[in-house]
């Protein structure tokens, strides 16, 4: 009896020590390429301090302690989910202060802050933002799971500097009206409208990775290639799929310089565009071609994270297997 409870237990370990790699690698060995332009909206978890203002010779946040990029979460014990939240409970609580509850370095901290009457209009000497908008690259649809990835990289907040805390968003439609050109020292960027009517997926996630979601409008298996991993990345040509005009989705020419394998980090591959019609419209890398997908030898291995800002032409790209993996979690 004793022999066969170890047997038993023997055969459930070893199934369980089976089955964990399947799970660590859910996504599909197949996936469709993006390239396509995308707007995105991000709602973020509370308020963002931006910036400060002057009332009557003072700066009341300040003075509360408060700094940039400080995430207002709670006012007087009210949830603080956008701004229209928190002017509200301006307007009801009747009182010269607030009690606030903010995040510093993922800390929960609390503070007043006092309110003054101008002429009428209650002020708090503070510039907020609740949505974090944009445009950037799709890098890749899974068919099976419906997850995407795009960007390669995270949203940061402009003012701050500091990586979007996620309370969901979407991604949308956009069409490229035109590029302003990189040059050395200053990259350029692509200049789009959004079709806020026309909406691709929600937003789940914000990593260093990229923006993760589930992609729920119809799927183009025309651009459906092979996931390739870091052994199968060489150095030479290559492409990469993007758009520069309208929603003309293209492959363009590529020279893979250099690769490696630190998988904490999102700059695994150096490249060159070598492609004269992609450098004559945008002269390199520009802004929003962030999650361009990269193939090479009919596998997808990659998307386009940054730029070598003193040269535009060279840039670097995220292995598509980091994407994948962060997309599971």
């Amino acid at each position: 009896m004793f022999f066969n409870g170890i047997k038993k237990y023997f055969l459930i370990a070893l199934f369980a020590m089976f089955i964990i790699p399947i799970n660590l690698l859910a996504y599909s060995k197949y996936i469709i390429a993006g390239g396509e332009n995308i707007g995105l909206q991000i709602n973020n978890k509370g308020i963002i301090i931006v910036g400060f203002y002057e009332v009557e010779g003072k700066y009341p946040a300040q003075e509360s302690n408060l700094n940039k990029g400080d995430i207002i979460l709670k006012a007087n014990n009210n949830d603080i989910n956008s701004i229209n939240d928190f002017i509200t409970v301006i307007k009801n609580c009747n009182c010269n202060e607030l009690e606030i509850n903010y995040k510093r370095n993922n800390k929960i901290n609390n503070t007043k802050l006092n309110l003054i009457n101008d002429n009428n209009s209650i002020k708090t000497g503070l510039y907020v933002k609740d949505l974090i908008s944009g445009i950037g690259t799709l890098s890749y649809i899974d068919p099976n799971s419906k997850i995407y990835g795009a960007l390669g990289h995270e949203v940061i907040e402009q003012t701050t500097k500091l990586m979007v805390s996620v309370d969901g968003g979407s991604i949308y439609d956009s069409n490229v009206t035109n590029i302003d050109k990189s040059v050395r020292g200053e990259p350029g960027y692509k200049n789009a409208i959004i079709d806020n009517n026309k909406i691709l997926g929600d937003i789940k996630e914000n990593t260093k990775f990229g923006i993760f979601g589930t992609y729920d409008y119809e799927i183009n298996d025309k651009y459906l290639y092979e996931v390739g991993d870091y052994n199968d990345i060489k150095k030479g040509s290559a492409k990469l799929i993007t758009v520069v005009k309208n929603n003309e989705k293209k492959e363009y020419d590529i020279n893979i310089i250099d690769k490696n394998n630190n998988t904490s980090d999102n700059k695994n591959i150096l490249f060159e565009i070598t492609d004269k019609e992609l450098l004559n419209k945008t002269g390199g890398i520009v802004q929003g071609m962030s999650g361009s997908p990269i193939i090479q030898d009919n596998k997808i291995i990659g998307a386009v994270t940054n730029v070598v800002v003193n040269n535009p032409k060279k840039g670097y790209a995220v292995l598509i297997t980091s994407m994948l993996k962060e997309g599971e979690n």
